[in-house]
């Protein structure tokens, strides 16, 4: 029985947006995410899997204000040779974009895509969404199947000579946007996504990602540095036989930065690495990583790593699961969540699980949260080293493991480079 104040509060917020339209396959699949929504209602605090974090931010209506933030820090990998995609409050802008065609692959306008009778994303569009609602509810991924209009539809054939750098412009202090992507990456395809930026002052992005057998999939993630925004992102992937997927999101500053990802390894000898690194500072800082990954085949390899660095008063929340079918033999599931808190008012929350119904398997989790090691700061000490710039050093080493898990270095350095930048100014 779900309670009316969801329903209630589920019904307010399908009202308070206007209703897309588009071809009739479109149309279907937002009418089914519009009723399971209006089924679920919106999240709640009493909910299994938001009782460490208060969504109420995320379902307001309206959502507050957000003060606009201006650095003169240069752009988020504007030095790596890339093709350059800009959203202005959830609202894809030509102008301050590339030219689409250098992509090296196929990349349509969700807006254009929806008008189109036939087309590829049919078989995508909200399937992977829809999927990941069991067994766990996620009614804001199906808001936004119900709602988005903004985002982009890409397909891969081969391996895109450049990354993609989707970047999100926060322009209005009342905008609320709804993004959604849909990329299908072949069989033996390649592709690299890079995201950058707030996105707005209450930023909701959904991405559907299908792997085909022998496929690569890499993305890094930097969440803007907006003081005051709110962030909810849902991340679906489906991956094939022997195909590989990574993902990698740093995050500092925001109000509230809920990230959900749902994998699914349906192909024998898949790898899939999911990570995050993120330094919180002031009580208003809260953080969220929630990630399920479903092993439905042989001889497949994940990866969890998530280390949280936080300090006067942050919060920071993980959550995550590994689901072993039962013919899923051979299954290595490793995963990982640290906390480090640097002061005595912080909080770290952890609900790691493992569900396993096979039996030749090697899973672990492990959890762990402390200080700084003061016997480390004291031989930094000895040696000259000033506290702070210490206690920068043995942060950042304590945030390595989970940038380790970047693959490309010339990400990796820039992603130290700002995360060393951010912790001298704060």
């Amino acid at each position: 029985m779900v309670a009316q104040p969801k329903l209630d509060q589920g019904a307010a917020l399908l009202a308070a947006y206007a209703q897309p339209s588009g071809a009739a396959w479109m149309n279907d699949a937002r009418a089914k995410a519009r009723a399971s929504f209006a089924a679920m209602g919106a999240p709640h605090k009493r909910d299994e899997y938001w009782k460490y974090t208060d969504p109420s931010a995320l379902t307001a209506i309206p959502t507050a204000d957000a003060d606009l933030f201006s650095t003169d820090a240069p752009i988020m990998f504007d030095e790596i040779d890339r093709v350059k995609i800009t959203f202005v409050d959830g609202v894809f802008d030509a102008d301050q974009s590339d030219d689409l065609a250098l992509a090296g692959c196929s990349i349509e306008t969700l807006a254009d895509v929806a008008a189109t009778d036939i087309h590829w994303a049919k078989e995508l569009f909200g399937t992977l969404e829809a999927a990941g609602q069991d067994p766990v509810e996620r009614p804001l991924a199906a808001l936004n199947t119900a709602l988005a209009t903004q985002g982009l539809v890409i397909r891969v054939t081969g391996t895109c000579p450049k990354p993609l750098a989707i970047r999100y412009v926060h322009a209005s202090e009342t905008s609320d946007a709804l993004v959604r992507h849909l990329i299908k990456v072949e069989k033996g395809a390649s592709l690299t996504v890079l995201e950058s930026g707030a996105g707005a002052a209450r930023f909701n992005s959904v991405l559907e990602v299908d792997v085909a057998d022998k496929g690569a999939f890499h993305h890094v993630r930097s969440q803007g540095r907006d003081h005051e925004r709110k962030t909810v992102t849902h991340m679906f992937a489906r991956l094939g036989t022997e195909s590989l997927f990574n993902s990698f999101t740093l995050t500092v500053n925001g109000v509230l930065t809920r990230n959900e990802v749902v994998l699914e390894l349906l192909g024998d000898d898949t790898q899939a690495t999911v990570a995050g690194a993120c330094a919180g500072d002031g009580a208003s800082f809260h953080h969220d990583d929630t990630v399920f990954i479903t092993h439905d085949a042989v001889n497949c390899e994940s990866r969890q790593v998530f280390k949280k660095v936080l300090r006067n008063g942050a919060t920071g929340v993980f959550q995550g699961k590994i689901l072993v079918q039962p013919d899923a033999q051979k299954t290595d599931g490793y995963q990982i969540s640290q906390g480090l808190l640097l002061d005595d008012d912080s909080n770290f929350l952890a609900k790691p699980e493992l569900e396993i119904y096979a039996d030749d398997v090697a899973c672990s989790h492990g959890s762990t949260v402390g200080a700084i090691d003061e016997d480390a700061l004291f031989y930094l000490g000895s040696r000259g080293v000033p506290h702070k710039q210490a206690q920068d050093m043995l942060t950042l080493a304590f945030l390595g493991e989970a940038l380790d898990e970047i693959a490309d270095e010339a990400l990796r350095g820039e992603i130290e480079t700002r995360l060393g930048a951010w912790m001298e100014r704060r």
